[in-house]
């Protein structure tokens, strides 16, 4: 047991940073939280924590590795990705102005259903490729060939959690009402701005090269 803490403790300690570091699961929450409000916001993150359960799932299981050296396999999801990043920053430019303060205390604009939101977040990540070379890495560096199936399944859970954790804290943050305030007064930059990330996000992950 103090060896699977030890390894359980190493997966975090490197993990953390990838929590933190900006990228387009960021910008997909926060642009959630502000155009369509908390409720998505967080469906959204739960989404995109499931979505790494799925890419821990098929590491464990081996999948990982023959996507990671398929160039066909790696190809189909990147693409599938870079398309759908595209296609989401072609969305945002296209919104123009979300006016907020025009709404009525309690409603949502352009309220999306809970499938529609969880969907989004999902599909950001699972369709993304540098997660299977992420985790295939720290579990091949980290974890022990001996550490059983059901352990490596529980650190994944373990950091799903802490992800979704990290994005619900992030939908509470960019809902307070001094930030929606903010963003109807410079939405129409702010939509243009993370428009651009996400085309942005999604050449860059048009340029990922299988190692």
């Amino acid at each position: 047991m103090h060896a699977y803490l030890l390894e359980l403790a190493s997966l975090m300690a490197v993990f953390s940073f990838a929590i933190v570091s900006p990228g387009a699961d960021t910008a997909m929450v926060m642009r959630q939280a502000m155009v369509h409000g908390r409720r998505e916001a967080i469906l959204t993150s739960f989404g995109i924590g499931t979505s790494l359960m799925f890419h821990v799932t098929y590491t464990i299981l081996g999948l990982g590795l023959i996507i990671s050296k398929s160039l066909l396999l790696f190809s189909i999801i990147k693409w599938a990705g870079a398309a759908y990043l595209i296609y989401m920053g072609v969305m945002a430019l296209r919104a123009g102005k979300t006016d907020l303060d025009s709404v009525a205390d309690g409603a949502e604009p352009a309220r999306q259903s809970a499938l529609r939101a969880f969907g989004l977040g999902f599909l950001a990540n699972a369709l993304n490729p540098k997660p299977v070379l992420f985790f295939l890495s720290i579990f091949s560096a980290l974890v022990a060939a001996s550490t059983p199936g059901t352990v490596k399944f529980g650190y994944g859970l373990v950091m799903a959690t802490c992800l979704i954790a990290w994005f619900v804290g992030v939908s509470f943050f960019m809902t307070t009402p001094r930030m929606r305030s903010a963003f109807s007064r410079a939405s129409k930059w702010i939509n243009r701005a993370s428009g651009m990330v996400f085309i942005a996000f999604g050449l860059k992950l048009a340029a990922t090269k299988a190692s």
